[in-house]
């Protein structure tokens, strides 16, 4: 039934025909075969369909109409073909095993169904069984199931068993019924079951040997299933052997694109290897073949697969192989074309037929179900008659044709409709009626369609149209397939006039029509030819005119008009005449055409007719003649011109000479005679006449009667029951006699009755007259009447008996009996048929002897029955099994088959443990023996260990179904006792095995008490709670699930969970971080033991505190309203930024100064987004920021924005001097305003004689501070005072000064006093103008320790010749009181100038001062600001160990910045920077913080492994910690202990638990566990072993010494001497190479450390004072060098700290000499601390120098290795200066020779003792405020380098007396090369949003971080000493030589080579 189940669910529908209409289709084509039971039956429905509705039939494939047999075969009106189930003796061959086919019918046509192969299978005993196999250890074994060849075809392998383990064949699954994982995982990896059924067991093992082996099978159609016996493998130890087959095939049969598999599995030892060839050929390689297990597979088979394998086997030991057919056969299919078929009746037809899938088929047509054969007008031609040619086609040849491929079992069909349409032409368009003039165009046409397509002929009067020049005559078909045909006429004439016809035909029919053109002229008359007519018939004469036009055509005949009787018609429009049943006395005669062409002028033609008369026939018929009569029939011409001709025919035919027929003609008669009728002479008889004008016949048919008779009459026969039988009867006689066939029922006294007969039913007729009957019953049996009659003479008749004889049949018996063990049993099969009937008993094939004890069979007669029993006493459990009894009898054999099943009570499950819980227990079972009775139920028993088992809990009646279950309500940590029994229908099995099981752990059942929440910060809330109740704990509490979630409107309503051990205390305390600020959060604990987390507290809310807020105001707008007033506005941070509840803003805003100087920061509050900054000052740019607070303090900052205020008149000029030049001329001074209130336009100066009154003004530029007015009187008093001018206007007026001029002026000094400021490092003008008369002369002292002293006057100091002081690079000890004095012979002056040097800002002071795991908060206090107002702080902040630095900018009233988002639990650097007008200032010490969190960590009270067993290990990841941080990826690995490899398990997120599968059974393994946070890592490695197959453990690892084979020969101990002997010579060899390379290192590491002391000692003695010597200098330092930072530290001795470190050594003076002593002295002189690090660019040595006017300095000097290391070195003195000097050592590349630098680079220094002057390393420096010369200005981070020769003599073009003594002294000479010059870079102006602060009038480059610093200018002589760039230090500049950016601001450098 599943079959046709699957017909109707795959139906698809595909319908050829394209007229809807009237359509046939096929639903499912592909069903060739229905193979099913018979004891169930099965329902056919025919696979054809069509529009309108179908008529349905079936028929066999003998093209028999099948009939219904009652009870056996029914097909439904719906054209469903029905087998009935039946009993075995029911079975026909004819019903139950044949091919049938079914048609479809309606008026499109009929079509037929491929071949349906209908087979019932019988139910029938049979058994399987399997062989015991032998194998070879480590070898293949194959086991096969057997079955009997009768029934194989059905049977399916469906599983095999080993002992109590299922392998299943369907899904590969394994169902473990009593064995451990271990071995369930083995067996899933060494048993396989093929396709073919056999058990493959790989690699066999001894233990293999010990169990059963069974396959079990299942009937694919009566769902019958049977187990085979047991069967058992032999294993041996392995010995050499050749090759010996297990598994092999001969011959495969596959479909197209199916998988198949070709056996092929050999034992042997060694391990034999195979090779596959095909066709005597080695495979191709294909990835379609796959060498398996088994055999070769092949998928997606194909056509070119098919061949002959060959499979080679061979070890060491010989060889086998393995000779099998592959046939891939592919499915027919059939695709007949064309596919649209329509055609016309009379055209021919042609259809092709193309068959794939095979080469070999045979071919069949089909039209409308009817075969197709070939005839005259049929053809089949090609290979196969794949071609059908179909000429002449009929109305009645339309239809369905389909064409049939067949090869063995196979078969496929398509076909196509033929429509065939009415093909007759019809004519669709033409031409009409017309009148033309001469040699006018005529075009006539017409448009004709007919299939198939029609011929076109044209003709003039009956005349074909001859074409010609004139006479043009084309056809073509159009898009709708008519035939256009036109005939075109040029230059037309009057004979072109007349009827014109188109006469269109084809093989259907012919059409024509006609029309008259009129061609105009003189009309005329065409010659017309004389004419025969026929009497009797009608006749037409036609006047031809032509010309145009005419008056009338007129007919006579002998003068007379016509017509003049009523068979003549004359029509007068066309010129015809026509006569109707012509005459030949008055009809004969000529006839003349008269046309009337003008009133008065006629023409005529004449045409003479003769008519000729047909013969008449006299009628005649044949009268009823007899057999052996005589016959004589005359044939008369009654009438009819002479002379006449007779004949004769016989059935169309002449008649033949044999039948003695005479024939007499005379004159217009003819007779025909038969002497003697025979049967012969039976026929149609014509008689023919024939004279000129016709052939006339007439016909008769003879019929000779004949009375019928028997030829075969009937006799009483014998019918078999359900076989077929003919009841023979057959007449003779004419007319042929008709059979008929009547009925009596029984052996009574007959009645007859007439037998019902219809076509396609049980009994029918036979062409012969014999009845048959199909299908014998026995309500058959009686008598029969044969009646043959044909009305000729009386009716025959002829009865018989039929008497049915019944074949012996089981018509009653159990199928299935059941017995109780123990107990009688008796089996009773009934039997019908005809006696004697003997039955006999058989069990399973065994005949049973009725003498056994325990078999007891009796017979007995009941009526027509023969009742036979077998009685078993008593039953068994081998009893059950088939039993059949045999009824035999002369006519036939059946047997009825009877399952006896002896029942009895089950046997006792096998109970295992499935899971333990803490409160259940899941138990699985393995069900044994049924009883043959099914399991009703199952009883578990369980109790507590220490009761018994009356008290037991008893759960009775567990569901059959179920091989598992769970006891619940046990107690946790309990220990119980389990057992079971199983029940069937006969009662209750012994109890099972008993289990002792203890419960595990069980989750709390009480939440956590007293849970309280504590604010601690904003971001961070404490919680507080006390353990569960204990009685409520169920176990030891290992950890707590703290849970929180957020109530604010839009936060995640979801908890987020922390895991958190427990202390061990009473209360347990959790902060949680990284919260929402000022945030309310609810919280829920949970307590957690070994089994689980219990329930959740009450939640409890707590809100976070308020924050600051973390954004700033945003859109801040400024707009200067006027010269002191600037309106601000700006827009309230969003809500969720503020972080509490908003109190206020503060604004906080600065002046920009003029001379680049900050004014007073100062803040205002307010608590509206808006606010007026009033009391400003005039014109000046300010800096204003915003912020908003909370509670909790200030907020962000916004950017800074600038605004200058209104500009408004100046100010009176700060100071206004005059002094008198000469007795005409006076010089005027003046300062520029204190408040210049804006951009001043020019200044005025005023001098009145007297005041106020205005004598003159003069104007003088905005940047001009002095005026010369001449032209004045001598020793007049003048008035004089100066005015500002802005463009707001004139300012105050200057304070009035009188001046007079005079002949002998004494000195005057126009400079004012006043304060000078100036960075470092720039050239400096002080200015002192002085006039008198005479010239006065100018003096400078500087003030030193309270008293004025000379200015020296050297390279870096002069006196312009207008009394200005220069001093060039200037320094901070320049800085002091400047006097000059100016004198003459008439008096003197003197100004007081306050010079003061503007350095970078001192380092601030960084600390840390909050932390979280993602934020780190840092404070700072700022430094000295050098002189000048701090600008901004550059923070810079690194990862521990990297060096990539990041930085932000911080305004400078800024005291403290938080960073945010950085990594958990991760170290990072800091550094500060402070910046002021000079540039940045030093780098503050790196402080180093750690933000909240940790590595991970694995708990110690979590256990690792949860369960082990043999294969598979289950990890318990929930112990692993995040350490605060959140787990960022894990890594787990395993390997074998030994094994060389690791395998990766899992690369992915933590989860919380691990399965390791697929591991070895008793084998020690090694686990690596490593789990990554942004702190760090924790790595966990432990061992662990698995189970052995039987769950035991195996034996721990032992480190067993290696024991060693002795040796058989003295050879081997001398190979073994030599070997060790190597070994030790190499061990030696890198031992002594080693020692080379590290005194190599140490050496190197010396060189560096002296260089590193000799430039040290070379900064001090450069930086000693002058009053200090040297060795003083010396003996008051100490020396550290650091080695871990490669730092340098020099301080004082008295007041250094001492260096706490256990990797410190002491080393002497002798460590840095030539001398290279490693004496360890116990001298405290220099400290070297050890822990090598790789050097990156070389030490950078930090040399802090002296400011002056100290008297005693600390002094420092860094060698860093390594900037960015963590620790930072102990501080030294808080005196410490802070105008360092930053040094780069590196390491050269190749020595650089020694090269003569300028004085200006010069460096004192003092020789070391016994040093050699050489060339020296090459080293890196950033100079230091006092290096000497002019130097780079550049921020401390970037370095330069220079090339130091020690020991060398300086030559220069510029060397005084210092220098010669320096050099006498051995000081070093640092210069640069000669080379070319380096551009002069561009001022710029530090960058300013809305208006930078004004730049002072001498600016300086401002640095920012990561922009690029350029050389500076070198002026004179200098510019040719500028330094050279080597290649490789040019590639650190771009094109501009400007340092390329990088982001680690410390490998910024420039090399000076």
């Amino acid at each position: 039934m599943w079959i046709l189940a699957l017909i109707f669910s795959q139906c698809i529908l595909n319908v050829f025909c394209e007229d809807l209409r009237s359509s046939l289709y096929f639903v499912n084509a592909s069903v060739q075969e229905v193979v099913f039971a018979s004891t169930t039956g099965t329902s056919v429905p025919c696979p054809a369909a069509g529009v309108p509705p179908v008529s349905l039939r079936w028929y066999l494939a003998t093209s028999e109409e099948i009939y219904d047999v009652p009870g056996i075969r029914h097909v439904h009106p719906n054209g469903t073909l029905q087998i009935f189930h039946i009993p075995p003796s029911s079975f026909s061959k004819l019903i139950h095993d044949n091919s049938y086919y079914c048609t479809a019918e309606n008026p499109s046509g009929r079509i037929r169904s491929q071949d349906v192969h209908i087979k019932a299978v019988l139910r029938e005993p049979y058994t399987v069984r399997v062989e015991d196999q032998k194998a070879m250890r480590g070898n293949v074994a194959v086991f096969k199931c057997i079955i009997p060849a009768s029934v194989e075809a059905y049977i399916t392998v469906v599983s095999w068993e080993k002992d109590t383990m299922s392998i299943n064949a369907e899904s590969g699954a394994y169902n473990r019924m009593k064995t451990t994982s271990m071995w369930l995982q083995e067996i899933v990896s060494r048993f396989l079951i093929t396709s073919t059924g056999a058990l493959y067991i790989l690699d066999v093992q001894m233990e293999d040997g010990l169990y059963n082996y069974r396959c079990m099978t299942r009937h694919r159609y009566t769902g019958e299933t049977r187990q085979s016996n047991s069967a058992r493998l032999i294993v041996s130890d392995p010995t050499n052997s050749a090759p010996h087959i297990l598994d092999s095939f001969e011959r495969r049969e596959v479909m197209a694109s199916h998988r198949v598999e070709l056996p092929c599995k050999a034992s042997g030892h060694p391990a034999p290897k195979y090779r596959w060839l095909k066709d005597n050929r080695p495979l191709e390689p294909d990835t379609r073949y796959r060498q398996s297990v088994t055999g070769l597979l092949i998928e997606r088979a194909q056509p070119s697969d098919t061949g002959t394998y060959v499979c080679e086997v061979w070890n060491g030991y010989g060889n086998a192989e393995v000779v099998g057919r592959l046939m891939v056969k592919e499915p027919l299919k059939v695709v007949v074309s064309p596919r649209k078929v329509k055609g016309s009746v009379g055209s021919q037809v042609s259809l092709s037929c193309s068959v794939t899938g095979s080469e070999e088929y045979q071919l069949s047509w089909y039209r409308n179900g009817e075969l197709i054969y070939p005839s005259n007008s049929v053809r089949m031609t090609g290979q196969h008659r794949e071609n059908l040619v179909m000429a002449g086609m009929a109305k009645s040849d339309g239809g369905a044709y389909q064409c049939f491929a067949r090869h063995g079992k196979m078969s496929a069909q398509d076909y196509v409709q033929v429509i065939l349409e009415d093909g007759t032409p019809k004519i669709l368009a033409s031409f009409s009626e017309k009148v033309y003039n001469i040699n006018e165009f005529v075009s006539l046409s017409c448009t004709v369609k007919g299939t198939p397509e029609p011929r076109v002929v044209w003709t003039l009067d009956d005349e074909a149209v001859i074409r010609d020049s004139r006479h043009r005559i084309s056809h073509y078909t159009n898009t709708e397939g008519h035939v256009v045909s036109h005939l075109n006429i040029s230059q037309t004439q009057v004979p072109d006039g007349g009827v014109y016809r188109c006469i269109c035909n084809n093989s259907a029919g012919t059409v024509s029509y006609q029309a008259r053109i009129n061609v105009r002229g003189p009309a005329s008359i065409r010659p017309m030819k004389n004419l025969t007519a026929i009497a009797g018939r009608d006749m037409y004469i036609h006047c031809r005119v032509i010309g145009y036009p005419y008056y009338s055509i007129k007919w006579y005949k002998d003068s007379n008009l016509l017509p003049y009787n009523h068979r003549q018609r004359a029509f007068e429009n066309n010129g015809t005449l026509k006569l109707f049943d012509v005459q030949k006395d008055v009809d004969e005669g000529e006839y003349t055409c008269n046309v009337l062409v003008q009133p008065q002028l006629s023409t005529h033609q004449s045409v003479y007719v003769t008519v000729k008369v047909p013969p008449t026939i006299h009628p005649f018929e044949f009268p009823r003649f007899s057999i052996g009569q005589r016959v004589f029939i005359p044939c008369v011409v009654m009438s009819g011109d002479q002379p006449v001709f007779i004949t004769w025919q016989k059935d169309g035919r002449p008649i033949p000479a044999s039948l003695g027929v005479t024939i007499d003609n005379i004159d217009f008669t003819s007779s025909l005679r038969i002497s003697n009728l025979t049967l012969l002479h039976n026929g149609n008889y014509t008689c023919i006449a024939r004279n000129q004008a016709a052939a006339v016949e007439h016909q008769s048919q003879l019929i000779v009667r004949v009375p019928p008779k028997f030829v075969v009459q009937p006799k009483d026969q014998d019918g078999i029951y359900g076989k077929a039988v003919i009841l023979n009867c057959s007449a003779q006689g004419y007319p042929v006699p008709t059979i008929q066939w009547e009925y009596s029922k029984g052996a009574g006294v007959p009645q007859f009755k007439p037998i019902a007969l219809n076509s396609g039913f049980r009994i029918e007729v036979l062409v012969n007259g014999s009845l048959f009957i199909k299908h014998v019953l026995e309500e058959d049996s009686g008598f029969y009447l044969c009646r043959v009659s044909n009305d000729v003479g009386a009716d025959v008749s002829k009865s018989m008996y039929l008497n049915v004889k019944i074949p012996a049949m089981i018509t009653s018996y159990p199928n299935t009996t059941l017995a109780t063990q123990g107990e009688e049993k008796k089996m009773s099969c009934t039997a019908h048929g005809e006696k004697p009937i003997m039955v006999r008993w058989e069990k399973e094939e065994r005949i049973i002897n009725p003498e056994t004890s325990r078999y007891v069979v009796s017979v007995k007669e009941v009526g027509d029955e023969v009742i036979s029993t077998l009685q078993i006493m008593p039953t068994v459990r081998e009893d059950s099994g088939f039993f059949s009894c045999h009824a035999i009898n002369s006519f036939g054999e059946d047997r009825g088959i009877i399952q006896l099943t002896v029942q009895e009570p089950p046997d006792p499950p096998e109970v295992e443990i499935r899971e333990v819980k803490d409160r259940t227990i899941a138990l699985r079972w393995t069900m044994g023996f049924d009883g043959n009775s099914p399991i009703t139920g199952f009883d578990i028993e369980s109790k507590n260990k220490s009761a018994s088992w009356d008290t037991a809990q008893k759960t009775k009646d567990v569901s059959p179904q179920l091989n598992q279950a769970t006891i619940i309500d046990l107690h946790p940590s309990s220990t119980y006792n389990i057992r079971m029994f199983a029940k069937n229908l006969i009662g209750k099995s012994e109890a099972s095995n008993e289990l002792t099981i203890t419960t595990d752990e069980a989750a709390p059942d009480g939440p956590p008490q007293e849970v309280q929440l504590e604010a601690l910060s904003s971001q961070s809330i404490r919680v507080t709670w006390r353990s569960p109740k204990k009685h409520l704990q169920n176990g030891a509490i290992r950890g707590y699930q703290v849970g929180y979630r957020e109530y604010s409107s839009g936060g995640n309503y979801q908890f987020s969970v922390i895991s958190v051990e427990t202390t061990g205390d009473n209360a347990e305390t959790l902060v949680l971080d990284n919260l929402k600020k000022f945030t309310q959060y609810g919280v829920v604990v949970q307590a957690s033991n070994s089994a689980g987390t219990g329930p959740s507290s009450t939640e409890v809310a707590a809100t976070t505190l308020e924050d600051v807020p973390s954004r700033p105001p945003e859109n801040v707008q400024a707009t200067a309203t006027s010269p002191e007033v600037i309106s601000l506005s700006w827009l309230t941070p969003p809500k969720d930024a503020l972080n509490g509840n908003l109190l206020g803003f503060r604004v906080i805003y600065w002046a920009n100064l003029p001379d680049g100087e900050l004014g007073e920061i100062r803040n205002v509050t307010t608590s509206k987004p808006s606010l007026e900054l009033d009391g400003l000052e005039k014109y000046t740019n300010y800096s204003i920021q915003v912020l908003a607070f909370t509670r909790a303090g200030d907020g962000v900052r916004s950017e800074q924005i600038y605004t200058r205020t209104k500009e408004d008149v100046p100010g009176p000029p700060a100071g206004v001097k005059a002094a008198a030049a000469s007795n005409s001329v006076v010089f005027v001074s003046w300062l520029p305003p204190l408040k210049v209130n804006g951009i001043i336009r020019k200044y005025t100066v005023f001098c009145s004689n007297p005041h106020p009154t205005v004598s003159s003004e003069f104007e003088a530029a905005p940047d001009v501070f002095f005026y010369r007015i001449p032209n004045l009187s001598r020793n007049r008093q003048y008035s004089i005072w100066v005015v500002a001018v802005t463009a707001a206007g004139r300012g105050n007026a200057s304070e009035i000064i009188t001046v007079k001029p005079m002949a002998e002026a004494p000195a005057r000094i126009l400079t004012f006093n006043r304060t000078v400021t100036t960075p470092w490092m720039r050239d400096i003008v002080l200015p002192c103008k002085a006039v008198g008369d005479p010239s006065p002369t100018i003096k400078w002292m500087k003030e030193i320790n309270g008293t004025p002293a000379p200015v020296v006057i050297d390279s870096r100091r002069s006196v312009h010749g207008n009394g200005s002081l220069i001093i060039r690079t200037i320094k901070a000890e320049d800085s002091g009181n400047y006097t000059c004095v100016a004198s003459n012979s008439f008096g003197s002056d003197k100004i007081v100038l306050n010079l003061q040097v503007q350095v970078p800002p001192d380092q601030p002071r960084l600390t840390v001062t909050k932390t979280t795991t993602t934020s780190i908060t840092l404070s700072w206090i700022p430094g000295d600001n050098g002189g000048s107002s701090i600008r901004g702080y550059i923070l810079q902040y690194s990862e521990d160990n990297s060096e990539q630095w990041g930085n932000f900018p911080i305004s400078p009233s800024e005291r403290s910045y938080r960073l945010e988002n950085l990594k958990c639990g991760t170290w990072y650097k800091f550094t500060l920077t402070a910046q002021n007008a000079v540039g940045p200032g030093r780098i503050s010490e790196i402080i180093e913080a750690k933000t909240h969190g940790k590595e991970p960590q694995y708990s110690k009270e979590q256990e690792l492994f949860t369960s082990i067993n043999a294969t598979r290990v289950k990890l318990n990841l929930n112990g692993w910690n995040n350490g605060g941080c959140p787990i960022t990826s894990f890594t787990l690995e395993y390997r074998a202990v030994e094994a060389p490899t690791w395998t990766t398990a899992q690369r992915t997120s933590l989860t919380k638990s691990y399965i390791l599968y697929d591991l070895q059974e008793a084998t020690w393994y090694e686990l690596q566990m490593k789990v990554y946070n942004s702190a760090g890592y924790a790595e966990k490695r432990v061992k662990f072993a698995t189970l052995s197959y039987d769950g035991s453990t195996i034996a721990p690892l032992v480190k067993a010494p290696n024991v060693s084979e002795e040796s058989s020969g003295g050879g081997e101990g001398l190979k073994m001497m030599v070997t060790i002997s190597c070994v030790l010579v190499g061990i030696v060899v890198i031992f002594i190479g080693l020692l080379v390379l590290r005194r190599r290192r140490r050496e190197q590491r010396l060189k560096r450390l002296r260089d590193a002391k000799s430039l040290a000692e070379m900064l001090m003695s450069k930086n000693t004072r002058p009053a200090e010597p040297i060795n003083k200098q010396q003996q008051t330092l100490r020396m550290h060098i650091d080695i871990p930072r490669a730092q340098l530290l020099i301080e004082e001795r008295d007041t250094m700290e001492t260096v706490d470190d256990r990797s410190t050594v002491l080393l002497t003076d002798n460590d840095f000499g030539e001398t290279q002593k490693q004496n360890k002295s116990s001298t405290v002189t220099h400290t070297v601390h050890y822990q090598s690090l790789s050097q990156a660019t070389g030490p950078l040595v930090d040399v802090s120098d002296a400011r002056p006017g100290t008297s005693k300095s600390s002094q420092k000097l860094k060698v860093y290795k390594d900037p960015t290391a963590r620790r930072t070195a102990k501080a030294g003195p808080a005196a410490r200066n802070r105008y360092a000097s930053q040094w780069t050592l590196n390491r050269p590349h190749p020595p650089v020779s020694s090269h003569t630098l300028s004085t200006d680079w010069r460096l004192p220094t003092p020789r070391v003792a016994g040093s050699v002057d050489k060339e020296s390393d090459s080293y890196s420096v950033s100079p230091s405020q006092d290096t000497g010369g002019e130097l780079v200005h550049l921020p401390p981070y970037l370095r330069m380098d220079f090339l130091l020769n020690r020991g060398m003599s300086c030559s220069g073009s510029s060397r005084g007396t210092a220098s010669t003594e320096r050099a006498a002294m051995g000081q070093a000479c640092l210069e640069p090369q000669k080379s070319r010059s380096l551009k002069r870079p561009s001022r710029m102006a530090p960058p300013t949003p809305t208006e930078a602060p004004q730049a002072s009038r001498d600016p300086v480059a401002q640095w920012q971080p990561g922009s690029a610093a350029t050389l500076p200018h070198r002026e004179g002589s200098e510019l040719a000493q500028a330094a050279k760039l080597s290649t490789s230090q040019e590639s650190l500049l771009d094109s501009r030589g400007h340092l390329k950016q990088s982001s680690n601001p410390y490998a910024k450098s420039y090399t000076l080579v």
